[in-house]
């Protein structure tokens, strides 16, 4: 079988400008949060789309939408692909949009071409990436993979003390939680179209990004009580300061990262609550919120333990009251090897030049790995700049990541059998 993906690049990009148009913030700063007006308006244009490609869509109960191209063995675990399409308050138009209007597009590109699937390829809308409402990110994957049951998600509320349950109910998704999780072997694999969100790529002047691995966030949460008082009238020695404290623990991090012995090790404090955060007032309490992040569980789980014992250390030392939580502490992936050695093949049979990368930034991509082997293909961002406004892909990227996807979904479609052949000629955009 011959694959010749026939991809409409204008198409593509004005779907993209259409998307970035349903925010509660004017362009070029985008913001869409789960279960808003603008979120609620995206999800019926990309399912309007979705539907004139032909493509059966079903949502579960948490809002994750699944839009199949049935393959000729449609009881086969299907190939997946897709992303996410909430925005964290001005941030801009590309962030996830890429890989779901991608995903769309690669799959009508093999239609016009007139492949036939064997495996169906499903595209998936991930329900709420970002943690901007509920405080916790990939919540449609998490719960998909079982990472996070239905009554984790109940408890889930937002800053105005609304659950989860309540506004995922008014906003038309009733349908059980306990349904959201997927049965075991229920895709085959998966691959997620995305910016890199840093600067390597396009520094490096290489077009496509094949990720290897993907870095697993760990948060910490720690409180330090102090005792306060009058910044005139406490004198140094018997000061019991809770933000002397948290600057020495803060500083800390920093140094346990930088001594990890490897550079995908990355911490970052990056809350400091103060109270009674007033300048005349010794800080009595302190609230810090810590990341963690590494390719290698091990090594991460190195650092979380040094950090801490340091806050112990600072607070018996400081005579200061102090508590760690551990919020969330997932384990990194490793890209799935058949899938990867699909994607690599994909790139040299289209001629394009790649890079084998490490994801920094954690992504739906991170969970369904738990359930299907999985990959990701990177493009570049111009100054690797993300989750503000100017975040930007050039078109010409866009369409190179998207070919790439769709050739890559049709050899994983015919996996376990000889892999289709990619006519040998340069990407054909269908203007």
């Amino acid at each position: 079988m011959i694959v010749k993906p026939l991809l409409d690049a204008e198409r593509l990009l004005e779907e993209l400008d259409t998307l970035a148009s349903y925010s509660d913030t004017p362009k070029p700063a985008i913001t869409r949060v789960i279960f808003t007006k603008p979120d609620l308006e995206a999800r019926a244009y990309l399912g309007g789309l979705c539907q004139e490609a032909g493509l059966s869509i079903r949502q579960d109960g948490l809002g994750n939408i699944f839009a199949r191209w049935e393959g000729s063995e449609p009881d086969a675990p299907a190939v997946a692909t897709g992303s996410h399409y909430d925005a964290i308050p001005y941030a801009g138009a590309y962030d996830g949009t890429v890989g779901v209007l991608g995903g769309l597009e690669a799959i009508r590109a093999l239609q016009r071409g007139g492949f036939r699937p064997k495996r169906s390829i499903e595209l998936i809308l991930f329900t709420s990436e970002e943690p901007t409402r509920f405080g916790m990110g990939c919540l449609g994957s998490r719960a998909m993979a079982g990472v996070l049951g239905p009554d984790n998600l109940r408890q889930l509320t937002d800053a105005e003390g609304r659950t989860l349950e309540e506004v995922r109910q008014e906003a038309g998704y009733g349908a059980p939680l306990e349904e959201v999780v997927l049965p075991e072997g229920f895709y085959h694999s998966f691959v997620e179209l995305h910016i890199e969100q840093g600067p390597i790529l396009e520094q490096d002047h290489v077009p496509i990004g094949v990720v290897t691995a993907i870095a697993a966030p760990a948060a910490l949460r720690v409180t330090l009580e102090g005792k306060g008082g009058h910044a005139g009238t406490v004198l140094m020695p018997d000061r019991r300061d809770a933000l002397c404290a948290a600057a020495e623990i803060i500083l800390g991090v920093e140094a346990f990262a930088k001594n990890s012995g490897s550079i995908n090790t990355v911490a970052t404090t990056g809350f400091c609550e103060v109270y009674p955060n007033a300048v005349n007032s010794v800080p009595s309490k302190v609230r810090l919120e810590i990341d963690v992040r590494d390719v290698e569980q091990a090594r991460r789980d190195g650092v979380i333990r040094s950090i801490i014992q340091g806050v112990e250390q600072v607070g018996t030392r400081r005579e200061v009251g102090y508590n760690v939580q551990i919020i969330n502490i997932d384990p990194p992936a490793k890209a799935g090897s058949e899938v990867l050695k699909a994607l690599v093949s994909s790139c040299g049979e289209a001629g394009v030049k790649f890079k084998p990368m490490v994801s920094r930034a954690y992504h739906d991509s991170l969970f369904m790995a738990r359930i299907a082997p999985t990959t990701m293909v990177f493009i570049p961002c111009r100054d690797g700049v993300s989750h503000r406004p100017d975040e930007y892909a050039v078109p010409e990227d866009i369409v190179r990541g998207t070919y790439i996807l769709a050739l890559t979904l049709a050899k994983l479609s015919y996996a376990d059998e000889k892999p289709p052949q990619v006519k040998d000629e340069p990407m054909t955009l269908n203007d």
